[in-house]
Formats: structure tokens, sequence, C-alpha cells
């Protein structure tokens, strides 16, 4: 059924940015979004920390997954699950250029402040983080590289750089993801539907357009008015 054009929705992503199944999963609503036809969708990024427990300066990464898998050879075999499945999706994995396992929460504070800004400078910038971590081997807690990010994203960068030493948005963010928590999110990506409807994990591109079509038409049939 093709949606009238009017229709729209939006899609809260619950995700950290050090989650290699977020990147996965934000290449897969892309194609999810343009597979729903003419439904507006507008995304919005919302926090997660796998680690929060990760110092502020991060570790070393290859000492922290050996500590969490406990083992070369299981850290192998992970990252080459993962791989495939980055590469048919147009992500270059590249792993063993991570050389810091970074604490998220500055970055999820600068994508707050990128969200005031507009989806679209949100969107850009939540891309760049992704690409920086997983693909380029920077440091996303390193406040040079969050700048940067915030500028190739089209935020005022100067702002950024006057907010981010200060605690500024720290408590909001983390009461976001506790907020999370307390609605049932444990893993992610999580996508969240008119803030009623979740689609929990990485799941293929057209179970998301389907979720979407589906909200969608509920929506124009009015029967989403009680959602939150």
């Amino acid at each position: 059924m093709k949606m009238s054009d009017g229709n729209s929705i939006t899609v809260d992503v619950v995700s950290d940015v050090v989650c290699p199944w977020c990147f996965i999963g934000q290449k897969r609503l892309d194609k999810a979004i343009a597979a729903a036809g003419d439904i507006d969708v507008t995304v919005r990024w919302r926090p997660f920390q796998l680690d929060p427990t990760i110092p502020p300066e991060g570790k070393d990464r290859r000492e922290y997954m050996l500590a969490k898998f406990g083992s070369e050879q299981r850290i192998r075999e992970i990252h080459a699950r993962i791989e495939p499945l980055g590469e048919a999706e147009g992500i270059r994995f590249a792993f063993g250029a991570i050389k810091v396992a970074p604490n998220t929460l500055d970055a999820h504070r600068v994508i707050r402040w990128a969200g005031a800004a507009g989806d679209a400078v949100q969107n850009r910038l939540v891309r760049r983080l992704f690409q920086l971590n997983f693909e380029e081997g920077a440091n996303i807690g390193d406040h040079g590289v969050l700048f940067e990010a915030a500028r190739e994203a089209g935020m005022d960068a100067s702002v950024v750089e006057t907010l981010l030493p200060t605690d500024a948005d720290v408590e909001a963010v983390r009461t976001e993801i506790v907020t999370a928590s307390r609605m049932g999110i444990t893993g992610v990506p999580c996508f969240l539907l008119e803030g009623k409807y979740a689609v929990m994990g990485a799941q293929d591109a057209e179970t998301i357009a389907d979720a979407i079509r589906q909200v969608a038409a509920a929506k124009a049939r009015g029967e989403l008015e009680t959602a939150s």
C-alpha cells in the first residue's frame, strides 16, 4: 500500500557510537527509509552507553577487549563475523586501527547539541562519528576529534569548544540513558517509532521499512493518538 503525501513518523534511535551493530543499523535504517516510499521519517538519535565505567581518557582498546572477551582468538572471531555484514552495507570496519576504547559520554553530549541545530545536522554528526571510530580509528572521546566532527557536520564549533570542557548537559544525557533502561532497552540499536513501537537490534532494512509503513498507516488512521 502506497502512503499518501503528508504521512510522517518519528524514529528515535537509541544507540552508542562505539557499537558496530549501531553503525550497521544506521545504514539499514537509511535503506529502510528509502524503501518506505513517500513517508516522511524524522530521525532523532538518543544516547546509550555500552560501558559507562570507561574513564574519560579512555582505555587501551586491545587490553580492554582482552579483558572483556578473554583471548585474541575470540576477538578475531567477533570481528570476522561483523566485518562482512558491514561490507554489505558499505562499511569498511578497521578494527585494528582503533587504539583507544573511549568513554562516549562527551560524544553523546555533542550529538544532543547537534539535535538542537536540526535533524540533518545531527544525522551528519552521528554518521561522521561512526566513520571516525570504525573506519579511521580516531579516538571519539578526544575533544579535538569531537570539535572537528562538529564543524564538519555544520555545527558552530566555537559553541562546542566552549561547552564541552564544562559539565553542560552531562546529567541530561545520563538521565536519558537511565530512561532508556527503564523502558526496557538493554541493548542497541533500538528503533523507537512514534515513541511507542520498538524494533530491537540491527534488523534488516525490509523489517525496519515494514515497521515504518505499519506505524505510519496506524498513525494516519488516528490509532496512535495516545502514544507518548
